[in-house]
């Protein structure tokens, strides 16, 4: 996935030139200007570049490409790489050295400490997602509920936001990753003010163990029924349960799926980013998990029983994710077939959070439409 955009070699005069940024490469002038860089790949894609100062490293993507070495520029503390990307692509990245992994302090737009996002430039924008660095503090939400579950072992510390002053519940699976990675909770409250979605009250569910917690067994969602949502009801924050909507993506995507055919006085909404579909007891731990039936446990119980009734559900999934495709369609399918209140879209990402990002919020407002 790498290669000049030009086809000219890369030890030639101008590596940088098509890329437009100024000054020699390794200059002041040059370093002012630099970050992620795109230029056309002329085959309807892109040509990425990306630029480190100072020691070897490489660039590893999330889900998306093998990690790719960065070249060293002549004598100078330019490294650089040019990665070959397809049209519609948002994705995760990170530099990796021989110590640590490091955001790109020439990006702006970060994902945690050690993580930044690109976006080749017909990416669809995140209007209300804001550009945080790499050391900028996340907000976390003022409330915080301490959950000790007899169910599920352990204790969680379970965040919860009013977005707009509070109304529907929402629970964000993977509740960790879009408080710390994501701000989720400044990104609805930017949708909420611009009328893109109605006051809602977010839920941060975190996972201790995601393999054993969101596969399709009843002790997550039992444990959520009985002892999380009287939690949240005695916190203080206006929330309506009744309107509640589970937002899951990859195996919380599937697990919010289950809770939805299993629980159905529980979850009728649901909003689903690229879930596991492929899963099956035991599919984790085999050489090749997407390999098995297609649909997996998912497909299967929708074959026995229709989808229970009243149920809305979102279903979204990377444009890039070839080997998910053919698990979320024939789930979609299903779904539809069996009489559900269906939405089906795909995001410009591989199984990437940055790309779920903007689907989240349009989902979540979708079904509670």
């Amino acid at each position: 996935m790498t290669g000049s955009p030009s086809g000219s070699p890369a030890g030639s005069e101008s590596p940088f030139a098509a890329f437009g940024l100024p000054g020699a490469p390794g200059t002041e002038e040059f370093w002012a200007a630099a970050g992620p860089a795109y230029a056309p790949s002329g085959d309807g894609g892109w040509v990425a570049l990306f630029l480190w100062r100072g020691a070897p490293v490489l660039v590893e993507f999330e889900s998306w490409s093998d990690p790719v070495p960065l070249t060293r520029w002549r004598e100078t503390d330019c490294w650089y790489a040019e990665v070959r990307m397809p049209a519609r692509l948002r994705v995760t990245y990170r530099f990796v050295t021989d110590e640590a992994s490091h955001a790109d302090p020439y990006n702006p737009v970060g994902a945690g400490g050690d993580r930044s996002v690109a976006a080749t430039p017909d990416a669809p924008p995140q209007p209300h997602w804001p550009a945080l660095g790499a050391d900028d503090v996340l907000p976390l939400p003022a409330v915080r509920i301490r959950w000790a579950s007899e169910r599920l072992g352990g204790r969680r510390t379970v965040r919860v936001h009013p977005a707009g002053g509070g109304g529907p519940l929402v629970l964000l699976l993977d509740g960790d990753d879009w408080l710390h990675l994501h701000p989720a909770m400044t990104a609805f409250d930017a949708a909420v003010a611009a009328g893109d979605m109605p006051p809602v009250t977010l839920v941060f569910v975190p996972a201790k163990d995601r393999q054993a917690e969101f596969g399709c067994r009843p002790e997550l969602w039992e444990a959520i029924r009985d002892e999380l949502l009287p939690l949240v009801a005695d916190c203080g924050v206006p929330a309506n349960p009744d309107r509640l909507v589970v937002a899951g993506q990859s195996l919380g995507g599937l697990s919010a799926m289950y809770a939805a055919m299993e629980f159905p006085d529980l979850v009728s909404r649901v909003a689903c980013q690229s879930g596991s579909f492929w899963w099956t007891p035991g599919a984790a731990e085999l050489p090749d998990p997407l390999g098995g039936p297609v649909g997996g446990a998912i497909a299967a119980r929708l074959r026995e029983r229709p989808a229970p009734a009243g149920l809305r559900i979102a279903f979204d999934l990377g444009e890039h994710e070839t080997r998910m495709r053919p698990h979320c369609e024939l789930v979609e399918a299903l779904t539809t077939r069996a009489g559900a209140t269906v939405r089906v879209s795909r995001s410009a990402s591989d199984h990437d959070r940055a790309g779920w990002r903007e689907a989240l919020l349009r989902d979540v407002a979708w079904a509670l439409a």
